[in-house]
């Protein structure tokens, strides 16, 4: 038996994609989120922290070798769009409360 797994999961992308009616920029914005909050939950460890973003990362960098995979090249338009909208928010986030004390402690001096 043969699967050609890069396909299904393109077939799935595409099935979320035309279940929800939002665009994959949308899309995007909120699957960062999504494992974001989740690996933030999973690991325990505080959105400051690099642990949660760094799954955002690894899940965009599968999500995009998948993409990869099923169209046979880069497509670095679509790719980097891609990764902006899936990395932006959980990278503020990341920023904002790491350096949040900091901020804090300056506003005591």
């Amino acid at each position: 038996m043969h699967s050609d797994l890069p396909a299904i999961y393109h077939r799935f992308i595409d099935w979320i994609g035309d279940g929800t009616g939002l665009p994959d920029t949308i899309l995007h914005i909120h699957a960062g989120m999504t494992v974001l909050l989740l690996a933030r939950l999973v690991s325990g460890r505080s959105l400051g922290s690099f642990v949660p973003l760094s799954f955002v990362a690894l899940a965009e960098a599968g999500n995009e070798i998948m993409d990869r995979l099923h169209f046979g090249s880069w497509r670095w338009p679509d790719t980097t769009s891609d990764v902006i909208n899936t990395l932006f928010w959980p990278t503020v986030i990341c920023l904002a409360v790491r350096l949040r004390p900091l901020v804090l402690k300056a506003a005591e001096l």
